[in-house]
């Protein structure tokens, strides 16, 4: 289909027709009530444009007006699942509005809704009379093909009555094409200026963009917060899986199952606390792991094989919550790709908290063997991502000879 019959196509063009027409209902209320029978022209303007504009501005100065228009609009003027039309998914045009759908909450949003009343009933009256026209223009033209042939002041052509009755045939389809492009032109004329004047304001665009990075953030925390434990979890369970299978030792074995289930256990937990909180059923959930609980970090990762040398310093259990929590999971996921990269190689694991700062110091040598798990390196990333919402800073990487996480996060 061409592009510029393409509107023509779409349900949208007619339902913002539907939504024109019938912003002139209080101009014909008006009329019917001011009296049009000798149908003057001054009359019918009075009628229809002049009188309603006080009921207007009345309206438009209740609160509640606005959500009406505004849901009124969302419906009618612009396009989603329920108004593609032929266009099918591939429509250009937006799905989402950007209409307001609050009550006014300011003189300024009263101001805007009254105005735009006045706008969609002169519009709307405008647009009635023109397919009137427009469409008695049609039935005269077809009447003009089946009657005596003379001149029709109805019609617009009146010089061509005298012609064949053919002509006016072909004429038929002239008015409706007329019609609908300007149908299709009002139609994105009204939802533009829906968007200008039924649209949030500055400080409600600010609001919900703020709610909406807020939703994005708590988001990425939760899935960073998944990929650590379970990616752990994961981890220590196919590290030991393979060793056990390796050995062929019952007492090793045994270990081994003790610390997939025990590490199993803490990312069950994990898991469930960050459900109830995507959830919100109001239950407590489970406090978050902090640095005063690393041993468990560091008995799963001695039982996997590493040997870990650890050096707490500081008052640890007396960090601020979320410095501790998100140390406790830069500590997990520098272990799990010790595990994951590097094998059973000696790790050392340096927590110091003293003079206002964090530092999380984890090395380990590049020599030994890697086990692979099929899983992406996002982790690093995290942990850099983590240290700078926080304040501080994080370095990963080759350091003489080993390979280094650093990081250091400030206590106030």
């Amino acid at each position: 289909m061409p592009r510029f019959l393409r509107p023509l196509a779409r349900a949208v063009t007619y339902t913002r027709w539907l939504h024109v027409l019938l912003g002139a209902v209080p101009g014909l209320t008006c009329a019917s009530v001011y009296g049009i029978s000798d149908a003057k022209a001054l009359d019918l303007f009075v009628g229809f444009f002049v009188l309603p504009i006080p009921l207007g501005i009345a309206a438009g100065l209740v609160p509640a007006m606005r959500r009406a228009e505004g849901l009124q609009a969302r419906l009618m003027l612009f396009p989603g699942a329920h108004a593609r039309g032929a266009a099918g998914p591939s429509d250009a045009e937006r799905v989402d509005s950007g209409v307001s759908v609050m009550p006014s909450a300011s003189w300024n949003e009263r101001c805007r809704t009254a105005l735009w009343l006045l706008l969609r009933m002169e519009t709307g009256c405008a647009t009635g009379f023109a397919s009137t026209l427009l469409i008695g223009q049609t039935l005269a033209l077809i009447g003009a093909t089946a009657q005596e042939r003379t001149a029709d002041p109805a019609l617009f052509f009146p010089s061509l009555a005298d012609g064949p009755w053919w002509v006016d045939a072909l004429l038929v389809p002239v008015p409706l094409l007329i019609l609908l492009g300007f149908v299709v032109v009002v139609g994105h004329f009204v939802a533009a200026i829906a968007e200008r004047l039924l649209g949030p304001s500055p400080a409600q665009r600010l609001a919900a963009l703020e709610e909406r990075t807020e939703q994005l953030l708590e988001r990425n925390r939760i899935a960073r917060e998944l990929h650590d434990s379970i990616g752990h979890a994961l981890t220590v369970a196919v590290v030991q899986a393979g060793a056990a299978r390796a050995t062929a030792d019952p007492a090793f074995t045994e270990r081994a199952l003790e610390a997939i289930e025990d590490t199993g256990r803490h990312a069950l937990e994990d898991l469930e606390r960050v459900l109830r909180v995507l959830r919100e059923d109001g239950q407590p959930a489970r406090q978050r792991p902090t640095l005063a609980d690393a041993d468990r970090l560091l008995d799963s990762a001695r039982t996997s094989g590493v040997k870990v040398e650890a050096e707490v310093t500081g008052p640890v259990d007396r960090l601020p919550g979320p410095v501790s929590g998100e140390g406790y999971r830069m500590l997990q996921e520098s272990l799990t790709n010790v595990l994951r990269h590097a094998g059973p190689v000696p790790v050392h694991v340096r927590v110091a908290a003293d003079d206002g700062l964090l530092t999380l110091d984890v090395r380990n040598a590049l020599s030994g063997p890697a086990t692979p798990t099929g899983r992406g390196g996002s982790g690093l990333r995290g942990i850099r991502e983590r240290a700078t919402l926080l304040g501080g800073r994080a370095h990963t990487g080759p350091h003489e000879g080993d390979w280094r996480v650093h990081v250091e996060l400030p206590l106030t």
